[in-house]
């Protein structure tokens, strides 16, 4: 039978904050005698909030206390209340994910979140979410198109590569609107660091479209640059993300150039220049008129609101029985998943895509077609290299047990290791794993609701 589930998605980003609440339709495609495989089979978006601009604290550091209020207002606002919420996610995106006080905001929010996934999203995870929020990712898949997609927003511009709707790179880059803030009448309020040297404006200046133009377009030519659609200069070294460091980037040939993000409704859409106390405007203006826009482009289904979260969908089942425990304290909550494939079986490979995290990551790995003694060790020897304690890994197959005793023996046993098996993640997919019942594991796996 259908479950039917209320859910509430909040972003908490850079620039902006805001709310969406949904009606999810819950099925489960698995039959009787099987662990259940949970499906959202339906999801009607009941209230999306205003777009509130993030409150900040002096130092461009975020408020809890009135996140807390816009919260409690847009529960009222929604005609909810925190007793009618089954399920959902609170996502705390972009420059806003690195604030000293981005524990506040949750430790504000947890009476409303005490059951959510919580998460602060670094670069590539924000990628993926971007994509998938403002349906780029299904578009590539409807249509068999390469999509780039670029998540521009207040202080970072996301990025993704995308074929046959799987994401295959991510990048990010220290590009958006927010990076110069001003008045309504054009009198500069602040200028983030990242344009240090770049800019030669000064707090206080009176300035306007045109005299900000040049630095829109130095910082396109930063994006055309991450979409192959310009040669490569030491501004794409700079104005990348430390949390990627020297990524190979996103190399883009005759793929759709994708948007979302605030920036991306100011890409035809005509606002005045400092309409939102920023260059985001101007810098819309110069993507209109730059490379990224001279072939085949789209706007995302979403576009600011690409990164909200609809809700988490949460799927209870048992890990296999031959699981591997060693110094690892459960129950565990929240953990993300970092899905690789076989190609990204190796120790730069994993290094490479755990990258950026700030919190402590579960290792999927793919489905094999035969996992002989061999191939575990070789395995084992990878991951006790490329993970840092505790190890915590996932796989499809019956080989937990196996695999854990192997990645011991690499890593001694003072180490941290979790392995547990028969169960299938994905990237965006969240984890909770209880304490053990008899021989196996009590497993949560909760799936963001995106583009569904």
């Amino acid at each position: 039978m259908d479950e039917t589930l209320l859910s509430v998605g909040l972003d908490v980003g850079t620039t902006s904050t805001q709310l969406i609440v949904s009606r999810l339709t819950i099925s489960n495609r698995a039959s009787a005698f099987t662990v259940p495989e949970m499906e959202i089979a339906d999801r009607k978006i009941l209230y999306r909030s205003p777009i509130h601009f993030t409150p900040l604290l002096e130092g461009n550091l975020v408020d809890g206390d009135k996140i807390r209020v816009i919260v409690e207002q847009e529960y009222e606002n929604a005609g909810i209340s925190r007793q009618d919420v089954d399920t959902g996610a609170v996502i705390i995106t972009g420059e806003t994910s690195r604030k000293e006080n981005a524990k506040a905001v949750l430790d504000a929010l947890s009476e409303y979140a005490g059951d959510f996934v919580v998460a602060t999203a670094g670069p590539d995870l924000e990628s993926v979410l971007a994509a998938r929020g403002a349906g780029a990712t299904a578009y590539s898949q409807q249509t068999g198109k390469r999509v780039f997609h670029m998540d521009i927003g207040g202080g970072t511009s996301n990025l993704a590569l995308i074929a046959d709707g799987k994401i295959l790179c991510t990048d990010c880059l220290n590009v958006g609107g927010r990076l110069i803030k001003c008045t309504e009448t054009g009198r500069i309020t602040y200028i983030s660091p990242v344009l240090d040297g770049l800019c030669k404006f000064s707090v206080g200046d009176a300035v306007t479209e045109n005299d900000l133009m040049p630095v829109a377009q130095m910082l396109t030519e930063a994006l055309e640059m991450a979409a192959g659609l310009r040669p490569a200069t030491e501004l794409l070294a700079r104005l990348r993300t430390a949390e990627l460091g020297t990524s190979q980037g996103c190399r883009v040939e005759n793929a759709v150039i994708s948007f979302s993000g605030g920036v991306a409704d100011c890409i035809e859409t005509q606002h005045p220049p400092f309409a939102f106390g920023d260059m985001g405007p101007i810098l819309g203006r110069a993507i209109r008129q730059s490379r990224l826009c001279q072939q085949e482009y789209r706007l995302g289904g979403e576009t600011i609101r690409a990164t909200v979260i609809g809700a988490g969908c949460h799927s209870a089942q048992l890990s296999g029985s031959t699981v591997y425990l060693q110094n690892v304290p459960l129950p565990l909550k929240n953990r993300p998943v970092v899905a690789v494939s076989e190609q990204e079986l190796s120790v730069e490979g994993i290094r490479q895509k755990l990258a950026g995290q700030d919190t402590l990551s579960v290792l999927a790995l793919p489905g094999f077609a035969e996992a002989s003694y061999s191939r575990i060790k070789e395995l084992a020897a990878v991951i006790a290299e490329a993970v840092p304690d505790p190890i915590l890994v996932c796989v499809e197959q019956d080989m937990a047990k196996a695999l854990g005793q192997a990645i011991a023996l690499c890593r001694g046993p003072d180490a941290g290791i979790l392995c547990i098996d028969r169960v299938r993640l994905k990237n965006g997919d969240y984890l909770d794993v209880g304490s053990p019942i008899g021989p196996a594991l009590p497993v949560v796996v909760k799936t963001l609701i995106l583009e569904k």
